[in-house]
């Protein structure tokens, strides 16, 4: 499987940076990390399968995602590098880390775990599936379907950012909607293995997030024995849109 991603060089550096953004996002999600980055590493941002201008896929799974950002770095020759991933793209990151630990010399996983989590995401299916594409003429028409189940104004100017006119003039989104709808039993689970990645690791938490308790301490150590935390006050799931300065300083500092 390729994926779609963009390469920002650095001339200066010989540094790597994988960014990978989080569940019905794309790359672009994280261009406010890669703009404070790139004048001292090479940035790859990434499209995970069914997002973006990625491909779309039979049925998503985070080990096949792992795959396909391995082989960008195998496409370009990059045999070391640091990876950034937030939500999903945190799950994407924390396989490929343990599956392949001497090709990720830091692993940074923004407000996710590696555990299974419960469904929570029916809000935003139910708000989604409420945009009639057929009929829609406006995005703000896309917006007034999606608040009549999504109250919160920036989780659907998240989601709208996805929306876009082809060429013959309808709309559609830009990642699988139904795809990923089928795929979330394996979007939240968490395939166990016994590898560990002790690596420098980093997991970044909103403070007002609950995607990382107290109870996951014990599943973080058991696969990233030197993992460290640290906690933004604050923000939520979304920390790195909603403090940008304070989590680039983070992660600057790890770097």
């Amino acid at each position: 499987m390729e994926l779609n991603y963009k390469l920002t060089p650095c001339e200066h550096s010989d540094s790597w940076l994988f960014l990978i953004h989080g569940l019905f996002g794309s790359a672009d999600n994280l261009a406010i990390v890669k703009r404070h980055f790139e004048a001292k590493h090479n940035i790859v941002s990434i499209d995970l399968p069914d997002h973006g201008e990625s491909e779309w896929t039979d049925g998503f799974d985070i080990e096949t995602a792992a795959e396909a950002v391995k082989q960008i770095a195998d496409q370009i020759s990059v045999k070391t590098f640091a990876i950034l991933g937030h939500s999903l793209g945190g799950k994407v990151a924390m396989k490929l880390a343990l599956k392949y630990p001497t090709c990720v010399s830091h692993l940074i996983v923004a407000d996710i775990a590696p555990v299974a989590y419960s469904h929570r995401h029916q809000t935003i299916f139910d708000g989604l599936n409420a945009v009639d594409l057929a009929s829609l003429t406006t995005r703000r028409d896309a917006d007034s379907a999606m608040a009549t189940v999504i109250k919160e104004a920036g989780v659907r100017q998240f989601l709208l950012k996805s929306l876009y006119r082809k060429e013959n003039g309808d709309w559609a989104w830009k990642f699988n909607l139904k795809g990923l709808i089928q795929s979330y039993p394996k979007i939240i689970n968490w395939q166990p293995v016994d590898s560990q990645f002790t690596g420098t690791t980093l997991f970044i938490k909103g403070a007002k997030s609950d995607y990382i308790i107290s109870e996951y301490k014990d599943d973080i150590a058991r696969y990233f024995p030197n993992a460290k935390a640290h906690i933004i006050d604050g923000v939520g799931h979304w920390l790195h849109a909603e403090k940008p300065s304070v989590f680039n300083a983070v992660v600057e500092r790890v770097l």
